[in-house]
């Protein structure tokens, strides 16, 4: 399992741009579609990574917890599905469908938008505020798969909390770790 951490991405940097196919749906979706009037996550995930997998039920839960609530969340996938099948979007699209995704899973072929993010693992968690500025870039929380930490998003429920509330989100943030993206 190759351990790669997150960029962390510098604070307060806008959210760029983004115009990608959801697996599950085909429809095109946009970074001004899926915004919520109090900001937006965007999630880096796949479908293979161990990382991922040690987490992805959480991440559903987390879609579910939070709709409805002003943050608009999106899943991306840029891994190159050529050479890892199991992250091509009809793979993807049975992902999303089996663990009852919320949220819009989008696959980013040209990789573009993760080079855009700065995205360096999956998973890689970052939160914009109303104003698609970037509040919090790091980890879901202290659980990596064989640690027996329990999965339970304190960072990223934390951060999303606050902003939710109009409170400071601490500028100390520990990055994420996971599989690196699988360029092309």
């Amino acid at each position: 399992m190759a351990r790669t951490e997150s960029a962390m991405l510098a604070l307060g940097t806008s959210a760029p741009d983004f115009a990608l196919t959801d697996v599950v749906t085909g429809k095109q979706v946009t970074t001004q579609a899926v915004t919520g009037q109090k900001g937006l996550l965007v999630m880096f995930i796949c479908r293979h990574c161990p990382f991922v997998k040690h987490l992805e039920k959480a991440l559903a839960q987390l879609g579910r917890d939070y709709a409805g609530k002003g943050i608009g969340i999106v899943a991306i996938s840029s891994n190159d599905a050529d050479n890892y099948p199991d992250d091509a979007p009809e793979s993807l699209a049975q992902q999303a469908r089996d663990l009852g995704f919320s949220f819009p899973y989008l696959y980013d072929e040209s990789q573009d938008v993760a080079r855009g993010y700065d995205a360096a693992c999956t998973p890689d968690f970052f939160l914009f505020d109303g104003g698609l500025k970037l509040v919090y870039r790091g980890q879901f929380d202290d659980s990596r798969p064989g640690n027996g930490i329990p999965v339970n998003g304190r960072d990223l429920r934390g951060a999303i909390d606050a902003l939710l509330a109009g409170k400071p989100i601490s500028p100390e943030q520990r990055p994420s770790i996971g599989c690196n993206i699988k360029w092309k």
